[in-house]
């Protein structure tokens, strides 16, 4: 299997289990909440991962800043995409923006900066005329 990351990526998963709904629950104040969480496991997928740090919380940041910063993933509003192109050039933009642009305060640096790809923080127009 080729991976573009090489030995350079690790990856895990932590699965959880939830208990089973009761049919015919009446609760509709819960109807967008998952069900209580029993246990979780954690699954090495690929490289060589810190135990410790296989968590949830990574991604669910993320999956946070893509709603926020972009509302065609947040469902119910009026930027909600319906067309695939338009969501392909925003998610582009989104991303851009994130690694290029965005000084992060976790460690002070755009991550792009972090990693060796930009020696500054980029400006919008720089981000626009990149190609």
């Amino acid at each position: 299997m080729f991976f573009t990351f090489q030995d350079g990526a690790h990856y895990s998963q932590l699965v959880k289990q939830y208990a089973a709904k009761i049919d015919g629950e009446k609760n509709y104040h819960r109807r967008y909440s998952p069900s209580h969480c029993i246990g979780a496991r954690k699954v090495i997928r690929f490289g060589n991962p810190d135990p410790d740090r296989i968590s949830t919380s990574y991604v669910e940041r993320t999956n946070l800043s893509v709603r926020l910063f972009n509302r065609r993933f947040t469902r119910l509003t009026l930027g909600y995409s319906k067309k695939l192109a338009n969501l392909k050039h925003s998610v582009a933009l989104f991303i851009a923006h994130f690694n290029f642009c965005r000084k992060h305060s976790a460690h002070g640096q755009t991550p792009a900066q972090a990693c060796g790809l930009a020696n500054h923080q980029w400006t919008i127009q720089e981000l626009l005329t990149a190609i």
